[in-house]
């Protein structure tokens, strides 16, 4: 007997005498794109339609290869089909409701390939019709409605939140998508939040969910009231905050995990081998090797959910085992997708305690970790655009958080500590870190962490300027919680006063190259108001009298990049140029690390002079409780603008040249620092524990609208090729009678 082959809607016989025949729905497809009404001579015609196979590829193929005045002729056909579609959406038979759905992806994406600027038709008017369109939308998002929350079909379920994401991203820029519209009057928001309150729908269609609901809040949020924003933003109840939460910690984990396991296998395999044998010239190709595509759909998800919902903010600290070391559930599990921007859910779900109860021999972790772990990642390599784009939200999503009370609550709560493994960048003068080695600590010391390996790893020729000062803001927020509470965080403060001198030292060193893109000013003057605010408040925040030495130290030992820096902002601020007034503000804020005088100190050409003594110092011990007192006393009393470096530097080397001593002892440094530090007068800044909210839509509004449209086109490119097959969905209805 011959073989039959299927190819293009034709049914082909290995015998080469007859003539390839057509599939029936093709051939009823074919009758749909004549002029002629198709159910003239057929009255079962669109009956029979739905209990066809829908041919997905003839159907778009075809509506792609009309112009628009030949798709104009058969308008009043295109608008019945998309009606009796919506009518099929009530058949009590699954196949016809199936095919009806599928039929409505193709129809919706072929027929908005033929919109474009030079078509002369309206979408709407093309699909439905204008005296039909508000009857016919509002039916079929109540139809869609009723599917998503009744008690039926998965896969049904399935296919409802797949054509609404067909319909949201048919466009790049969704708020051009006028078809949405009807989507923003018929609601749809009570089901996708039933869908994630319910642990069963959750696991099968969470993400979808969630991508959804994120693309739909950015529909016009800028120019309209949009519904789904307000409905988001008032959002209660504790069942469906969490189960966003844990999609979104799901997506994120996945993300984690696959990069692990290529760094894993990269470490052990070949490369590793040869990058022992050559160092590490090739660390920057390794790290691009090992790459994952960011999912900025589920950021931008976990974005909205914070910056509009002040009760998602307990979610970040909900705590589950941590999802990589969990026993794997008995119950099948849906497939994880290939592409992450994708609408396919990811692979496990940690719904409750009662679903996954806690071990206490399991690492315990957060949605806030599981974020940070993701950060750390995608913010390693910013050349990439996607990466930059994540990179940025992720620093956004931690400004929302820096500024909200109750996340600064629980971050700084020392009874909530856990063990956070972030990715740190190959670099050669380090190692990596043991993941047994790290300590438990509150979770802002992670925040502190990560801003600081970002400081300290991105000091380049293409310097992400904006993402600097995302972190540099990040910190300051912080800080200004620690001093308002008088929170005293134990944390290795050095680390980031070292980093952020560094950083000063390479705007200086780059300053003719970074001037030409970038007024780095407004950095500086930042990181040097971070020190101010350690000089002047440092003693209602730091946690012992050690800290505040240590501070005083980092100081004088690294002096000369302050006054490298002092003499750069007065040889631009004394000059007309466009950086008069950025340097100006750089060098009155200069004012407490520095002389107020721009002329040096005296210092000794001897080889031991205070730079090197310091060098070789690892710390002070200073008794510095009661000069504590004095210092803020002459704060409010005095105005002397005597500075730290002026004040212990001189001091230091005199003590050296008068006893003729070649190196002094750490007792001997710190004896000259004990019969000073007294004497020493600050002056009181004012603004330094102040700063600007965020705002979205005066600020970033260029920057989510881009996001936006690079997500649509890859969620669309994703239902194209990867989430519309038939053959599950008609298997699951091949029994029914």
């Amino acid at each position: 007997m011959a073989q039959t082959e299927k190819k293009g809607g034709l049914l082909r016989k290995s015998s080469a005498s007859k003539k390839p025949l057509k599939e029936k729905v093709v051939l009823m497809y074919d009758e749909i794109f004549a002029t002629e009404d198709p159910s003239k001579c057929n009255p079962r015609f669109w009956e029979e339609l739905f209990l066809m196979k829908v041919n997905l590829e003839y159907l778009e193929g075809k509506l792609e290869a009309l112009d628009g005045e030949e798709l104009m002729k058969i308008k009043d056909n295109i608008n019945c089909l998309f009606q009796h579609c919506i009518q099929a959406l009530g058949e009590e038979h699954p196949i016809r409701v199936v095919n009806a759905l599928q039929t409505l992806c193709a129809l919706i994406r072929g027929v908005h390939q033929k919109n474009k600027s030079t078509s002369g038709f309206d979408i709407i008017n093309m699909l439905v019709g204008f005296d039909k369109a508000e009857l016919c939308m509002k039916n079929l998002m109540e139809s869609l409605d009723s599917l998503l929350c009744a008690e039926g079909s998965e896969s049904l379920k399935s296919l409802c939140l797949k054509l609404l994401l067909c319909l949201v991203t048919v466009t790049d820029n969704i708020s051009q998508n006028t078809i949405l519209e009807y989507v923003m009057i018929n609601s749809i928001f009570e089901a996708i939040l039933q869908i994630l309150s319910s642990p069963l729908s959750r696991r099968e269609h969470g993400y979808d969910a969630v991508v959804l609901l994120a693309l739909l809040v950015n529909y016009r949020k800028y120019e309209s009231v949009n519904p789904y924003i307000v409905k988001l933003s008032i959002v209660d109840d504790e069942a469906t905050l969490n189960g966003m939460g844990f999609v979104i910690a799901q997506a994120l984990s996945e993300y984690n995990r696959q990069y692990k396991d290529k760094e894993e296998e990269h470490q052990s395999g070949f490369f590793s081998a040869l990058t022992n044998m050559v160092g590490s010239m090739f660390i920057a190709d390794a790290d691009e090797k090992i790459s994952v595509q960011t999912n900025e759909a589920i950021l931008l998800a976990l974005y909205e959910a914070v910056h509009l919902n002040r009760n998602f903010i307990t979610v970040l600290a909900q705590s589950h085992p941590e999802m990589g070391l969990m026993t794997t559930p008995t119950s099948p599990i849906p497939a994880t997708p290939v592409t992450p921007l994708g609408t396919t859910p990811p692979s496990s779900d940690v719904i409750s305690s009662a679903e996954l109860p806690l071990d206490a021999d399991v690492q315990t972790s957060n949605l806030l970790i599981t974020f940070l772990k993701y950060s750390s990642i995608v913010m390693q390599d910013t050349k990439d655009e996607h990466r930059l784009h994540s990179g940025k939200l992720c620093l956004i999503i931690l400004t929302c958080i820096a500024e909200d009370q109750y996340a600064n609550a629980f971050l700084h709560d020392d009874n909530m500590n856990f063990r956070v493994n972030l990715h740190r960048m190959p670099m050669r003068h380090r190692k990596k870190a043991a993941d047994k080695n790290l300590p438990c600590r509150p979770l802002v010391c992670a925040v502190l962490d990560l801003m600081v390996e970002f400081i300290v790893t991105h000091m380049m020729k293409e310097f992400p300027m904006d993402l600097y000062v995302r972190c540099i803001q990040i910190v300051h927020k912080l800080l200004c919680y620690q001093k308002k509470c008088r929170v005293r965080l134990h944390y290795t403060w050095r680390e980031l006063w070292s980093a952020l001198i560094n950083l000063l030292k390479f705007l200086m060193s780059n300053e003719t190259v970074l001037l030409a893109k970038h007024n780095i000013f407004t950095l500086a003057l930042m990181v040097v108001n971070l020190f101010n605010m350690f000089i002047t408040y440092g003693d209602t925040f730091l946690p012992t009298p050690s800290s505040y030495d240590e501070l005083y130290y980092e100081i004088i030992r690294m002096h000369q990049n302050f006054d490298n820096l002092y003499s750069m902002v007065l040889r631009l601020s004394t000059n007309a140029g466009q950086w008069k007034e950025p340097a100006s503000k750089v060098t009155h804020a200069l004012v407490n690390i520095r002389s107020s005088s721009h002329q040096r100190p005296r210092r000794l050409s001897h080889p031991t002079s205070a730079e090197a003594n310091f060098t070789a110092i690892s710390k002070y011990q200073l008794v510095i409780a009661k000069t504590k007192v004095k210092v803020n006393c002459c704060l409010e009393k005095k105005r002397k603008l005597e500075a730290i470096i002026n004040h212990f530097n001189p001091k230091i080397e005199s003590y050296a040249a008068v006893n003729h001593i070649s190196q002094l002892s750490e007792d001997q440094v710190l004896e000259v620092v004990r019969s000073n530090y007294d004497t020493l007068t600050l002056k009181l800044q004012d603004g330094l524990d102040q700063y600007e909210r965020y705002s979205e839509q005066h600020k970033e509004a260029a920057f989510f609208k881009e996001l936006v449209r690079s997500i649509s086109i890859n969620v669309r490119k994703n239902l194209a090729f990867n989430t519309l097959s038939q053959e599950l969905l008609l298997k699951e209805f091949s029994t029914i009678s």
